[in-house]
């Protein structure tokens, strides 16, 4: 099975969901001992994901992350087209490790004009400046084995878990259907203390 682009929000979270906690290649926005873990399986190519990004995420990281309430762990999960989502997702095992979220958002706020001008490449080579690392360094990281192993492995791990569509959003382990504010919201507030 091959994770799909998201037409819209699952309907039902599968009956038995464990995600694991946490994976050495997670990259974590905010306090790493905030009380409150959401968890994101993403792709750079997904447009849900980019939506997500760019009208959820800069609300929920002013409510919950930028106090220290909640920390947000992304994970990859590429969609189709394939070849596209692992070099972005390579792209951002190999930038700095402060300098991911900037690079993720770049991509996710320029998502839908790179896909519709056609301009790919230059979508992906835009984001080089905010990785925090030179062209060079950044190439030879992503042709590393190590680059595109690690990714299997965390595909596999979430496809294992039963996470098969992206975004797939998780709130301390628990599956959050509703992606949208209102829906974050609903599911964050009753566990901030």
């Amino acid at each position: 099975m091959s994770p799909t682009r998201s037409t819209a929000p699952a309907r039902q979270a599968p009956a038995v969901v464990s995600v694991p906690a946490s994976l050495p290649s997670d990259r974590v926005l905010g306090r790493a001992d905030a009380p409150i873990t959401i968890i994101e399986y993403a792709s750079f190519t997904c447009s849900h994901c980019a939506d997500f990004a760019n009208t959820v995420l800069p609300e929920l990281k002013a409510r919950y992350i930028d106090t220290g309430k909640a920390k947000l762990i992304f994970r990859d999960l590429p969609t189709p087209p394939l070849q596209v989502a692992n070099a972005a997702a390579a792209l951002g095992r190999c930038a700095a490790p402060s300098k991911f979220f900037d690079m993720a958002s770049q991509l996710m706020a320029n998502q839908a004009s790179a896909f519709a001008s056609g301009g790919v490449q230059n979508w992906l080579y835009s984001a080089i400046g905010t990785t925090g690392r030179t062209e060079q360094e950044l190439q030879t990281c992503m042709r590393l084995p190590a680059t595109g192993e690690g990714l299997a492995r965390d595909t596999s791990a979430a496809l294992a878990a039963g996470v098969d569509s992206t975004p797939s959003l998780f709130v301390n382990g628990r599956r959050v259907e509703d992606h949208s504010l209102q829906g974050m919201v609903a599911a964050i507030q009753p566990l901030v203390r």
